[in-house]
């Protein structure tokens, strides 16, 4: 093995900085371009500049597109998880979105091209769903309520940073919720006028979660929107936030809207 000295090194980092190729380097220099590769790397590791560095608002200081995160938030917290199998790499936030909703899969993509626009998102194919994916190193560092076992089985709270940017827009986060785990549906009821039954229809939200702390923050959203809420239960447990008052039903329906 050829062993360089530290002149070399230092000749080849300043030819770097100054903007030569580290093919021009190694033949300059007379050395592998492995090594010439392996020298930059260390220098720019060591001075904080490595490429992809900035794309983590967390820990790389890039500017974070608020609005896109916060409803990516909602959808992650709703129905979304983030695994790192084997033979990846990186770990990958994915969010399950049913065939039905073609519009809904364009959204999630969307706000995750806006949160991460250096990395690559995706749609894998499953019966009757696709899963849409988005690829980072620092998925843990944006949603630190990633861990071990079912969400509703551990706390979830929100950081100060993330409840700032819940709180600068949260019609974003509360239509990720609802757009992952809740849904807009007719109801209809019948009532006797003069002698004859009536049908009536009017439209409600459903949040459906079994986190208690999942449903604390939509409801603690909604109160702050001025959104009237209910708990309705499925047996013992309370499990579903409703949305009814026809006031809140239209405040809802101006801001957050089906999933289509």
């Amino acid at each position: 093995m050829v062993a360089h000295g530290s002149e070399l090194r230092r000749r080849a980092v300043t030819l770097s900085r100054s903007g030569h190729r580290n093919a021009d380097i190694a033949r300059t220099l007379g050395v592998p371009k492995g090594t010439v590769a392996y020298w930059v790397h260390l220098d720019r590791s060591e001075r904080g500049t490595c490429p992809g560095r900035p794309a983590c608002p967390r820990c790389g200081g890039s500017e974070l597109d608020e609005a896109a995160y916060s409803y990516l938030l909602g959808l992650y917290l709703g129905d979304g998880h983030i695994i790192q199998y084997s033979q990846h790499r990186v770990p990958s936030l994915m969010i399950t979105c049913s065939e039905a909703w073609p519009g809904l899969m364009d959204e999630a993509e969307k706000a995750m091209r806006a949160v991460f626009p250096q990395n690559r998102t995706c749609r894998v194919r499953r019966t009757g769903c696709s899963n849409v994916k988005v690829f980072s190193r620092h998925l843990w560092c944006m949603f630190p309520q990633h861990g071990a076992g079912k969400k509703h089985e551990r706390p979830i709270v929100l950081e100060p940073w993330q409840q700032a940017v819940v709180d600068a827009y949260p019609w974003e986060f509360v239509r990720g919720l609802i757009h992952s785990d809740g849904c807009r549906i007719t109801n209809w009821t019948t009532r006797i006028v003069a002698g004859e039954p009536k049908r009536y229809e009017y439209p409600r939200y459903f949040f459906a979660n079994k986190s208690d702390d999942i449903r604390g923050l939509l409801t603690a959203t909604l109160d702050k929107l001025g959104v009237e809420w209910s708990v309705t239960r499925r047996g013992a447990a309370p499990f579903n936030i409703s949305v009814a008052r026809k006031a809140s039903v239209a405040l809802m329906d101006r801001f957050v809207g089906p999933k289509y």
